[in-house]
């Protein structure tokens, strides 16, 4: 445990900033998780709505800085190949 003043705030900003980051983490994986189960399903229509709003939890998680940019890039491009290969 640490012992200075501004080492016991540092950790009080940490626990937030984890707790935030998991929160946002935890909003995209749901959403990626709804659009798979809905390509296996074989719901094209519900997919694509689905594949909208994945993106864009992704792309929030990205601007908050959790996903690096190129994670995003290659998570979202993985979650169109799905689309595109279910409707083919």
């Amino acid at each position: 445990m640490p012992n200075i003043k501004s080492a016991k705030k540092r950790v009080k900003i940490i626990e937030k900033k984890t707790l935030r980051n998991n929160m946002i983490k935890s909003g995209y994986k749901t959403a990626v998780k709804k659009f798979e189960v809905a390509v296996k399903a074989g719901n094209i229509d519900e997919a694509k709505t689905l594949l909208s709003e994945a993106t864009k939890k992704i792309d929030q998680a990205c601007s908050k800085g959790v996903l690096v940019k190129n994670t995003a890039a290659r998570k979202k491009s993985n979650l169109s190949k799905k689309l595109n290969a279910a409707m083919a």
